[in-house]
């Protein structure tokens, strides 16, 4: 195993808790700064033994990498959070490459290393789900953090932004065929046949209605996380050269759903 290090952690989220048990599993110290996080966030983090030394600033004072898991229109204001961190910085967010390589000019600017990171998965709680992929010079020895971990780090080939590009390309699918489903389903409500698709869906496309189900939950609960995901894709679709208009549609689906309230205070 290799040597114990300092691994500062922002924000922990679902995702971003179970990452952190991850590493703690591994002998790792996981710092977080608990300034404008609210009380749901707190908890989580106490729950996983992650440390608390109050601000970002404090983060990059200490630790020898950091780990950016949050919401992808607060990828570059995360960035923002560490200046002057000289260590690793490791950007595990649904962003696009263009915004990748937005945020790696922040933090190289400060003297840091940049890893581009994308995950694919839920929570890593248990091994087999969850991949992270990795790109960039620095991208082996990140990988190498989560060794015997529930999260499967993997290598990205090809350019330094490798990762955000199959993250962009898999939820491209995965979310955008989700929104379809969501705008079909509310077409026909809109004309009074909600049940007679239902009925052809159950006879012609075996699953479809779990899979609407699965998708109108997953909107209530992340929608709106997901409408600045599908603005990313749209941009990287445009720079590909590819129609941008499905996952622009797609971002207007998912913001029909309104965020849900926290308990008390950011989260």
């Amino acid at each position: 195993m290799a040597e114990p290090i300092v691994i500062g952690l922002l924000h922990p989220g679902e995702m971003g808790v179970a990452l952190g048990h991850c590493l703690i599993g591994r002998g790792h110290q996981v710092l977080w700064a608990s300034a404008g996080r609210g009380r749901q966030t707190a908890g989580r983090a106490l729950a996983s033994g992650l440390s608390d030394v109050g601000t970002a600033a404090a983060v990059a004072g200490r630790a020898h990498v950091i780990v950016s898991v949050c919401p992808p229109h607060a990828a570059l204001d995360v960035a923002r959070s560490v200046p002057g961190f000289s260590g690793t910085y490791v950007d595990a967010n649904a962003i696009s490459p263009q915004t990748a390589c937005q945020v790696a000019e922040i933090v190289t600017a400060g003297g840091a290393r940049y890893v581009d990171g994308g995950i694919i998965g839920p929570p890593p709680e248990v091994g087999g789900r969850t991949r992270l992929y990795l790109s960039g010079a620095a991208a082996g020895s990140v990988s190498r953090l989560f060794d015997g971990t529930a999260l499967e780090a993997r290598i990205a080939g090809g350019g330094p932004w490798s990762a955000s590009a199959v993250k962009m390309a898999y939820a491209a699918w995965t979310k955008g065929s989700a929104a379809l489903l969501l705008a079909a389903r509310e077409l026909a409500e809109s004309e009074g046949v909600d049940d007679m698709l239902t009925a052809e869906w159950q006879l012609s496309q075996p699953g479809l209605v779990e899979r609407h189900g699965a998708a109108e939950r997953s909107a209530a609960s992340k929608g709106w996380r997901w409408t600045a995901e599908m603005h990313q894709i749209a941009a990287t679709m445009a720079v590909a050269g590819l129609p941008d208009g499905f996952h622009l549609a797609a971002a207007e689906i998912f913001a029909r759903f309104p965020r849900p309230v926290p308990e008390s205070g950011r989260q």
